[in-house]
């Protein structure tokens, strides 16, 4: 009969873990339960399930430029003042023109009250042609025209050449407003050759640039000249 092998459980157990003898009945329990092992599990970052921020947007932010939605519509803020009254709360007095009606109106805000920002998005596209009565923009990236009506355009037209770039403003997937850069170079196409006057003292005559507007410049100026003309303003700057 083959020879039947014997081993100490105790010794072997001890010298596997390394540690302290115990009595049979605890390392047979210690040692062979039914358990499966178990080991710790490596957890994620907490860094890595950090959301980000989001911010409130509230009277107290308000600036000129800023956008906002009140009663369902965007706004743009034309001019903003935060007034601290002796008495009563603090407030911001505003006035906004509605992207979408043209409409200027004065509003006024309590301090410190949330407000909704309108979700507005830009895009660069350049004005390519006139199309009849159809301004025509171009995504020079994807080659895609958008076409704005002269009523959507306004007044801007007395500064908007072909080849410029200009920022088309969406709202919920919209055109709702586009903005000229804010220096534009214009060449001055006729002047009143007979007015004269001091251009020390700075002095000044109106002047017609290739767009059609009528732009006040230095005596100095003359046919041919190219100007740079704040758009915003009407107003001349330099000489190109």
């Amino acid at each position: 009969m083959a020879g039947m092998a014997t081993f100490n459980l105790s010794s072997a157990s001890s010298s596997i873990y390394s540690r302290p003898s115990l009595p049979s009945s605890k390392a047979s329990s210690l040692f062979f339960s039914s358990r499966p092992s178990i080991l710790p599990m490596q957890r994620t970052p907490f860094r890595s399930r950090i959301l980000p921020k989001i911010y409130a947007f509230s009277s107290n932010d308000i600036k000129v430029g800023s956008n906002i939605e009140v009663d369902g519509a965007p706004w743009r803020v034309l001019e903003f003042l935060h007034v601290k009254p002796g008495k009563g709360a603090a407030f911001v007095r505003t006035k906004m023109r509605n992207y979408i009606t043209g409409n200027t109106v004065e509003k006024t805000f309590r301090a410190g009250v949330t407000i909704d920002e309108a979700d507005i998005f830009k895009e660069t596209k350049q004005f390519t042609y006139k199309d009849g009565s159809q301004f025509v923009f171009m995504d020079l990236s994807t080659y895609e025209e958008i076409r704005l009506n002269a009523t959507d355009v306004g007044d801007k037209t007395k500064f908007l050449k072909e080849g410029m770039d200009c920022t088309v403003l969406f709202w919920n997937g919209k055109i709702i407003d586009f903005d000229l850069p804010i220096t534009v170079k214009l060449k001055v196409v006729d002047v009143d050759p007979g007015l004269k006057g001091d251009t020390a003292q700075g002095g000044s005559k109106p002047a017609t640039v290739d767009t059609g507007a009528v732009v006040n410049v230095p005596l100095f100026v003359n046919i041919g000249d190219e100007i740079l003309v704040d758009s915003r303003t009407g107003q001349y700057m330099s000489r190109a």
